[in-house]
């Protein structure tokens, strides 16, 4: 859903951190000499970039705007439209400290109640506003090594075989590591998974890696949350670039639902849960 964040499972936050230093903006780099993000298309630095940078600096605030110091230079001598470059490269991390922020409200998690690097609501895409209006359920995708990522474009297709799509970072360890393994997991995530979702699309610190915390059951397709309502076994078919992202096709092989758990949807950059 990488949120009208983009896609969950972009990343992010994109990806799925599993260092955080590198997964939280990886796959979000500039394209030159356009100087736009190459996996949400935003202006660079767009949000998880934001984020990746804040993590890879923390503590050196000195080195982190000589960093985006030297990129502003670079890309005020290939933009035609240099206007406002300042601020986009060095305004939030002066102004903001370089502060991390959480926009799910979570009682005793979030910072900020908005999200301080939003695009404003007149220069966002028309398009990124549509998919925030489509209401994603959000799932975790793991491979066995271990990788994760956090992913709210998951479709069902049933058949002769059964087939599950989905939209992934091309970039993220995840890929990596499903195209070698050839198999994946794919679990439905629930209201109490929001900070595991953050988690792996890069969203909220994970010390000691993705999966040190939480309970996690082993399956020949990766692990998945011990408390889930349910996962499903792919077998990896093909993919290509779709977009922004990467469209994977996959077979089901297995699935395992032990009990009807409601689910957690990403509904205009926010988790939301179904209501009656």
């Amino acid at each position: 859903m990488r949120s009208e964040r983009g896609d969950l499972g972009r990343k992010g936050p994109l990806e799925g951190p599993g260092s955080s230093k590198i997964r939280a903006g990886r796959g979000h780099l500039p394209m030159r000499p356009a100087w736009r993000c190459r996996a949400c298309g935003a202006p660079w630095p767009c949000q998880p970039a934001r984020l990746g940078l804040l993590v890879e600096f923390r503590g050196d605030r000195t080195a982190l705007l000589f960093h985006l110091g030297g990129l502003l230079a670079e890309a005020n001598a290939q933009l035609t439209d240099a206007t406002d470059l300042h601020r986009r490269f060095l305004g939030w991390a002066r102004v903001r400290g370089g502060t991390m922020f959480h926009v799910n409200h979570e009682p005793g998690a979030e910072i900020h109640h908005t999200d301080p690097f939003a695009v404003p609501a007149g220069q966002r895409s028309p398009v990124r506003r549509l998919r925030g209006r489509l209401a994603a359920p959000v799932t975790l995708w793991t491979a066995p090594g271990p990788a994760g990522l956090t992913v709210s474009s998951t479709l069902v297709a049933e058949g002769e075989p059964d087939r599950l799509l989905g939209l992934v970072d091309p970039e993220s360890d995840l890929w990596a590591t499903v195209e070698e393994a050839g198999r994946f997991a794919v679990t439905p995530l629930g209201p109490h998974h929001r900070q595991l979702a953050d988690r792996f699309a890069g969203l909220f610190p994970s010390p000691g890696g993705l999966f040190a915390l939480d309970a996690w059951t082993e399956t020949p397709y990766g692990p998945v949350p011990t408390d889930a309502g349910g996962w499903v076994g792919c077998r990896l078919d093909t993919a290509r670039e779709y977009g922004w992202a990467l469209l994977v096709e996959a077979t089901i092989e297995a699935v395992d639902l032990p009990r009807d758990t409601p689910p957690l949807l990403h509904y205009r950059g926010r988790y939301r849960e179904l209501t009656d």
